[in-house]
């Protein structure tokens, strides 16, 4: 028996043993991945950087470490990154020019005109870009048309159709579930509850998201028209008639693209404007690559970029699990933290904020709002919009000393509303439960579940929200020196473009991220400098929860399953999660 017993002790700590030396072995793979992974790069001369438009550019690059141990090191390069890596080759005497890989590829149309423009500029240094693709999406054919060769598969297709917005209605299939939302809201133009309440747009929202998808589309049509030299009016008329689906050799007739190659025969092309011999290799540096390239800018002052995209959310709590199906968030109580270590921060002169994002909880927006008043007594802040900053997102911003916008970013929906959900019919007539109740005061019930809110509950909650919506556009008079007049009238939850925002007042300067961090070097009055983004990159635990926390296997089947539908109904899934007093625009643009 003593035997055995020794024998099962060995047994027991030889385990324990292994799984120690596994897992430290482990971790110190990890740590060394990561080390190599920042280790400094040099370029070889005669090098190309290849910018593989495929997946989701999201505002920065997001490691996975798992996907790392699987030995894959091209995870979808952020906007940030990809304008990094864009600048540091234009300046870099070994890498001679661009190749666009293009694919399927997702962003919004403000990533996309900043990511083109910095293209052009790259142009402008005298070296070129050459893109290619089996099949162009209109987002990568806008952005591919600034190379100065464009190239199509034979057999393949440039999508061009125009944009749409095709918002979803879910009101009918709540109602077969026994559910109602009870909706509050303030302003004509505040579109985001129609999809609970309505089976069609309303008058107001339809003139509005007409109005800045033509905006939209406009930009598009105006990038290729100069770049490829074809009137707009040509451009409308492929859209018109589908162009997706004509004979490729048209294509080139119509200055589409500029001709039609395989893969290794856009290979020799490359070759030739490199000057090498058809058996000489391409020495090619990726946007991680050009990470760990030095570009010596490190004299002078810092501004920091801090990156703030996604839902806004008040806690991490409200975030885990990937609320609303996205994987980003504004988290109040952690932002404020930042901006105010930002402040205490006497190495940094100015700070520009990176705002994407459509909103969300009105309070944690104003939590937002009140730190970047204090931010703002020590040093100047500029916020820099991407796609959106909209609703809560342009609550975050009205504060700020000068906001820059791209043409295309959606942005105002000043104002606010409620959504509850009224389940006492799914409750007491299709699950068949009842309910009685004993209270102290007339209103002990509010928020139950047996019953909708009558009368008198709506009246106090919509004078709540009524007071959240004053709040908000005094804040916006305040930060844009208007009268509250002024503001009330380009509120009422209108979305803007940033081309129009700038004629109202709600934005001071069109353009992207550079032309913020120079007005906030203007601002403090630095002339040399150089940024530092923040939040810091997560640490190695962090990294490995983070990945672990980032969906899970049913989630992604059933998105796989269902496609552009599975939003919406992990929405409903998630409405107990979030604030009911919203500040942001619908759930879901649903642009195509």
């Amino acid at each position: 028996m003593n035997s055995f017993i020794k024998q099962a002790l060995a047994t027991v700590v030889g385990i324990l043993f292994f799984i120690i030396i596994t897992g430290a072995l482990g971790a110190m793979s990890l740590v060394g991945m990561v080390a190599s992974s920042q280790a400094t790069k040099n370029v070889d001369d005669n090098s190309v950087l290849v910018l593989n438009l495929s997946g989701t550019m999201d505002e920065r690059t997001q490691d996975n470490l798992l996907s790392m141990l699987g030995g894959n090191t091209t995870n979808n390069p952020g906007l940030e990154n990809t304008l990094q890596a864009i600048k540091k080759a234009r300046t870099n005497d070994h890498i001679k020019g661009i190749y666009i890989e293009a694919g399927l590829f997702s962003s919004d149309f403000a990533s996309m005109q900043e990511l083109r423009k910095a293209l052009i500029d790259f142009r402008k240094s005298g070296k070129w870009i050459v893109a290619y693709a089996d099949t162009y999406t209109q987002g990568t054919y806008y952005i591919a048309s600034a190379a100065n060769k464009v190239y199509l598969n034979p057999q393949g297709q440039v999508d061009w159709h125009g944009i749409a917005s095709e918002p979803i209605f879910v009101k009918d299939l709540l109602a077969k579930f026994g559910i109602r939302m009870q909706v509050i809201k303030v302003g004509k133009y505040k579109s985001a509850t129609e999809m609970f309440t309505e089976d069609h747009m309303s008058e107001a929202n339809r003139e509005q998201v007409q109005a800045y998808i033509n905006g939209l589309w406009q930009n598009v049509c105006q990038g290729v028209a100069e770049s490829r030299h074809i009137s707009v009016a040509q451009l409308n008329t492929y859209a018109d008639s589908l162009m997706t689906f004509d004979d490729q050799r048209s294509l080139i007739r119509r200055r589409i693209v500029d001709g039609l190659l395989y893969t290794d025969q856009v290979k020799g092309e490359v070759k030739k404007l490199l000057k090498l011999d058809a058996d000489e290799p391409i020495s090619q540096v990726s946007v991680a690559d050009m990470a760990n390239v030095k570009d010596g800018q490190t004299d002078g002052d810092e501004i920091a970029v801090y990156y703030a995209y996604g839902d806004i959310v008040t806690t991490p709590l409200e975030a885990t699990g990937g609320l609303l199906g996205n994987s980003h968030y504004i988290v109040a109580t952690e932002v404020c933290k930042d901006l105010a270590s930002l402040a205490d921060n006497d190495d940094v002169k100015a700070v520009v904020i990176r705002i994407n994002s459509g909103g969300g909880s009105a309070y944690a927006s104003e939590q937002i709002w009140h730190q970047i008043e204090m931010l703002k007594k020590k040093k100047p802040v500029v916020v820099s919009m991407g796609g959106m900053a909209a609703s809560g997102g342009y609550y975050m911003s009205c504060n700020a000393n000068w906001i820059v916008a791209q043409p295309t970013t959606l942005t105002g929906s000043i104002g606010i509303f409620g959504v509850i959900p009224d389940r006492s019919q799914l409750l007491t007539q299709k699950l068949g439960i009842k309910f009685d109740e004993v209270k102290t005061n007339s209103n002990a019930t509010f928020g139950t579940s047996s019953r909708p809110m009558n009368a008198e509950e709506l009246a106090y909650l919509g004078a709540y929200i009524n007071r959240g919506y004053s709040l908000f556009r005094q804040r916006v008079a305040d930060g844009r020196h208007l009268s509250v007049a002024q503001v009330e009238a380009v509120a009422q939850g209108h979305v803007f473009l940033g081309q129009d925002a700038i004629k109202l007042k709600l934005v001071d300067e069109l353009g992207g991220i550079d032309q913020a961090v120079a007005r906030a070097a203007k601002l403090a009055k630095v002339d040399e400098y150089y940024t530092y983004s923040y939040p810091g990159e997560p640490g190695l635990w962090d990294s490995i929860m983070g990945t672990m926390q980032n969906g899970n296997y049913l989630d992604e089947q059933m998105r796989a399953t269902l496609g552009m539908y599975y939003e919406p109904f992990k929405l409903l899934r998630s409405l107990n999660q979030i604030d009911a007093i919203q500040a942001r625009v619908p759930f879901f643009m649903n642009l195509r």
